[in-house]
């Protein structure tokens, strides 16, 4: 039975994908979200999440923020040119509603295929 989380070739696993994305990326925000992203070889968007304990002191606020995070994610990622993504959730966003997280991530993605921003080249991390 096909689960409807995702799939490993959607997400960000390794530290050093992460730290490409912190050195030599362009950027977004709302006022819940920060966003980096560059362009990747793959053909397809992938998404990596940075959901600190700085966000919220309990797991439990956490782990909506990451889940509000993919469901998001999911229903865009087929419109999103070949990027990698990762999203930092603010200090804020632990006290907003489900529905206003949603809200502000499909500005966010509606941002990045609009304005199409200038895409950093993926650099290879070492």
């Amino acid at each position: 039975m096909p689960t409807a989380g995702l799939p490993r070739e959607a997400r960000l696993r390794r530290p050093g994908e992460f730290a490409a994305l912190r050195t030599s990326s362009g950027r977004a925000g709302g006022r819940c979200f920060h966003l980096r992203y560059r362009n990747n070889e793959l053909g397809h968007a992938r998404l990596g999440l940075a959901i600190s304990k700085r966000v919220s002191k309990r797991a439990v606020e956490r782990n909506r923020i990451k889940r509000l995070l993919r469901e998001s994610f999911r229903r865009i990622q087929h419109q999103l040119p070949a990027i990698d993504l990762m999203v930092m959730a603010r200090e804020q966003a632990a006290g907003v509603p489900g529905p206003q997280l949603l809200a502000e991530l499909d500005g966010l993605w509606k941002k990045l295929l609009t304005n199409r921003p200038e895409i950093p080249p993926a650099i290879e991390a070492g």
